[in-house]
């Protein structure tokens, strides 16, 4: 059984990498994961605290 850690990704990012790195932990589509956050921003802040919270928490995968 492989451990899958939570990081956000170097390689699949348009902004900070938190999409592409939740999206491989979750093993789903980081797009579907952006379109979410999008909409979260639009019905409330949610989506934005929670997306610069994890933008500051999470480390960069350093497998690039």
């Amino acid at each position: 059984m492989a451990y899958n850690k939570l990081t956000r990704s170097a390689k699949d990012s348009k902004i900070a990498g938190v999409c592409g790195g939740l999206g491989k932990y979750l093993n789903i589509d980081p797009n579907i994961l952006r379109i979410i956050f999008i909409l979260l921003i639009f019905f409330g802040t949610t989506g934005l605290w929670i997306y610069l919270i994890m933008w500051i928490i999470l480390p960069v995968d350093p497998m690039i």
